[in-house]
């Protein structure tokens, strides 16, 4: 055997490994549930999918608009950060919310060993991410997004998967890039996204990516299908930014499309009935998310600036939709369901 073979031999070994043990554990613990169903990671280890209850899929705790060469933990007390989010985390808790997937990422402001304090202060799940981000003129990429190959970043954030974020044991449970709104891809964006591709490949993590609108978002999956990942390991991160046909298109691919920017302005609810409405009456339900892309504690900003609150879904939507004639299973499929299956820890290749 090549040396080159045994240590991509080695590695698929690993990746088996560290998939199927979290499952192999809690299996063995008796939870008596399914293998598939096994294959979520918070900050504070690994859970059941029918574990993750009421989930929003897409907000934040914290973020740092400084910038790439200048963020880091000297920016912030995470004794402050907690104390000033923890009565917003505390106040869905009392409307359901059982997980919250934070989706700052490295070099805007995320920050493992506060999340999993929050978590274990509050009982939410929460899980944190790899990857990077591009968009806002790539304000927040470190210089060596532009020096390495996507070959290189991957190895980084399967790194992070298989060794923990930095020097903790917290494990990212997804993947989070970030694209410009152009409808083709830059060179830097594209790596990422094909970085993305191949970290996924070896983890099993579901890519979620900033998006916006349909022609970003299309050329993506374009380029996931080069490298062998079924368009199902993709979140359409800001899908409300493109149009409704496209919103079914990506659907019928298999994609997920992630409607994440509810508030409680009259106008925006009655957006976001019509958009899942429309989901609903192709029968596409099943491939939706919905989030606030809300919080967040800004650091630099006097008490961390202006905290918007992860209640309008709970107070504003589910009531209009429910008006709409949209049934609590529907409901639940939004908010438990679904968040369960996109999240799910399962390598999916290209026509598997």
């Amino acid at each position: 055997m090549t040396k080159q073979l045994y240590f991509k031999s080695m590695r698929a070994i690993r990746r088996i490994l560290l998939i199927s043990l979290p499952v192999m554990i809690l299996v063995m613990a008796g939870s008596g549930c399914k293998q598939e169903n096994s294959r979520i990671m918070t900050v504070t280890g690994p859970i059941r999918a029918d574990e993750m209850g009421v989930t929003l899929e897409h907000e934040h705790i914290m973020v740092d608009f400084i910038g790439a060469d200048s963020t880091g933990y000297h920016r912030w007390d995470r004794k402050e950060v907690a104390s000033t989010v923890l009565p917003h985390i505390t106040e869905v808790q009392d409307k359901g919310l059982n997980t919250l997937i934070e989706c700052t990422p490295a070099y805007l402001g995320r920050d493992p060993r506060l999340l999993r304090t929050i978590s274990e202060k509050t009982g939410v799940q929460i899980l944190t991410n790899t990857g990077y981000y591009g968009a806002v003129n790539e304000k927040f990429l470190p210089q060596h997004t532009y020096e390495e190959t996507a070959d290189q970043l991957a190895e980084r954030w399967i790194n992070e998967w298989e060794n923990g974020i930095e020097d903790t044991d917290i494990k990212p449970g997804f993947i989070k890039i970030s694209v410009g709104r152009d409808s083709t891809l830059s060179d830097v964006h594209e790596k990422l996204v094909r970085a993305a591709a191949r970290t996924h490949l070896e983890t099993g993590l579901t890519i979620a990516s900033h998006t916006g609108p349909e022609d970003p978002a299309f050329a993506q999956l374009r380029v996931l299908e080069e490298e062998g990942v079924s368009p199902e390991a993709f979140i359409w991160v800001h899908a409300q930014n493109g149009d409704s046909q496209a919103h079914i298109e990506a659907a019928r691919k298999g994609a997920w499309v992630s409607l994440d920017g509810v508030n409680k302005k009259e106008a925006v609810i009655n957006q976001y009935v019509s958009m899942l409405t429309n989901l609903e009456e192709n029968n596409l339900l099943d491939r939706v998310l919905i989030s606030h892309d809300a919080g967040w504690y800004s650091p630099g900003e006097p008490g961390g600036g202006n905290f918007r609150p992860y209640t309008a879904i709970f107070d504003h939507l589910v009531p209009a939709l429910k008006k709409k004639g949209f049934s609590q299973e529907d409901i639940d499929q939004l908010l438990k369901t679904n968040p369960g299956k996109a999240f799910n820890i399962k390598i999916k290749k290209l026509n598997q």
